[in-house]
């Protein structure tokens, strides 16, 4: 792990955003609450605040930090679903890792809340994926003494 005693507090952030293509089907499915396991975007979003807060225990090298807040956001596409999830903290590293693992937990808790729906007649999911993911914003503030 990389030695972080010597840098100072500052707040930081960090926001991530991702795309899961789903079929048409499913996008209904979903508007209409018609999904068996239960809401697929309240699931994903808790999903990805609690990955948020493991994520030291999943990244063998990232510092386990106090997290002071996360939102995640979604957007219903015509093929999808985007979310954007932000992290915000006051350390010494930043949250770009707590943002990323949050967000594709979130993404891959709709695909599995969604996939009985996805699967082809071999049991294949050649309409699903995971794309477009990035860091679309990184803060760091250090506080005025």
């Amino acid at each position: 792990m990389i030695d972080i005693t010597h840098k100072n507090v500052s707040f930081r952030e960090a926001i991530a955003e991702g795309v899961i293509y789903l079929s048409g089907e499913t996008i209904k499915r979903i508007k209409k609450g018609n999904i068996e396991k239960g809401d697929p975007i309240v699931i994903a979003k808790l999903a990805a605040i609690q990955a948020v807060k493991k994520t030291s225990d999943l990244l063998p090298l990232c510092h386990p930090i106090k997290v002071t807040g996360v939102d995640v956001e979604h957007i219903i596409l015509d093929n999808g679903i985007k979310l954007r999830i932000s992290v915000r903290t006051t350390e010494k590293t930043g949250v770009e890792m707590e943002a990323l693992t949050g967000l594709l937990i979130g993404l891959a808790t709709i695909w599995d809340v969604v996939k009985k729906y996805e699967k082809d007649k071999l049991g294949q999911y050649p309409r699903t994926s995971i794309s477009e993911v990035k860091i679309i914003k990184k803060v760091k503030q250090d506080f005025q003494t």
